[in-house]
């Protein structure tokens, strides 16, 4: 493989999966899951975000075939479990249960695996991008095939955490009110995203059959 070939695979990873990933849609849920924490705890939360959903989406890329495989997992059944697990989280949002603020702070003193990592930057949607990417890889190139969309994979982990790590200075500017009516408004935009992921693997679960029996 030459240098440029090399390259342009690479790219060709970074520009399929960082759409999809889209730092910048889940930098407002950062804001307003982060409002209690120290800027310290903050960057750790990030980071770790990052790092999770680097991990996730290498463990589909690396195994992610036999995974689906040995537990019987489908794509559109990963799918609505993402979208059941986002509206979970845009209805605790919307309407917050009616506990002391330091309890508050302690249940949200860990967002980086949930919902930051998963379903946040590696979601279903970024999950089916690796998985594809590996079925077009071929047998005899599997392991340099591999390393090569890892590196993708890293890169497009660091340009989030980038985006990420500058959404969380406008944390200062918002203020306990603006991040209270930010937490509101993203909760009822995260119920709408969990409904239509759940539409979308019900869907995609369901035309298949139905084309099938024709």
């Amino acid at each position: 493989m030459t240098v440029f070939r090399f390259f342009e695979v690479i790219l060709l990873v970074i520009a399929g999966l960082l759409p999809i990933m889209n730092p910048f849609s889940t930098a407002p849920l950062l804001i307003a899951l982060t409002a209690g924490m120290t800027e310290q705890e903050r960057n750790r939360q990030t980071l770790l975000g990052c790092l999770y959903a680097f991990c996730i989406l290498a463990t589909f890329l690396i195994a992610g075939r036999f995974i689906i495989s040995f537990f019987g997992i489908s794509l559109p059944g990963i799918r609505i479990a993402g979208g059941l697990m986002v509206s979970t989280l845009g209805f605790r949002m919307v309407f917050p249960p009616g506990a002391p603020s330091n309890e508050k702070v302690t249940a949200q003193k860990d967002i980086a695996f949930s919902p930051l990592a998963m379903p946040s930057l590696s979601g279903p949607g970024s999950i089916s991008v690796v998985l594809a990417t590996s079925a077009q890889i071929p047998n005899d190139k599997m392991f340099i095939g591999n390393i090569i969309v890892l590196i993708g994979i890293a890169l497009t982990a660091f340009t989030a955490w980038l985006v990420l790590r500058g959404a969380i200075f406008l944390v200062r500017f918002l203020g306990p009110t603006g991040i209270d009516a930010l937490t509101r408004i993203f909760g009822f935009l995260l119920i709408c995203i969990g409904v239509q992921f759940v539409l979308i693997g019900v869907s995609d679960f369901f035309v298949p059959l139905f084309s099938g029996a024709k």
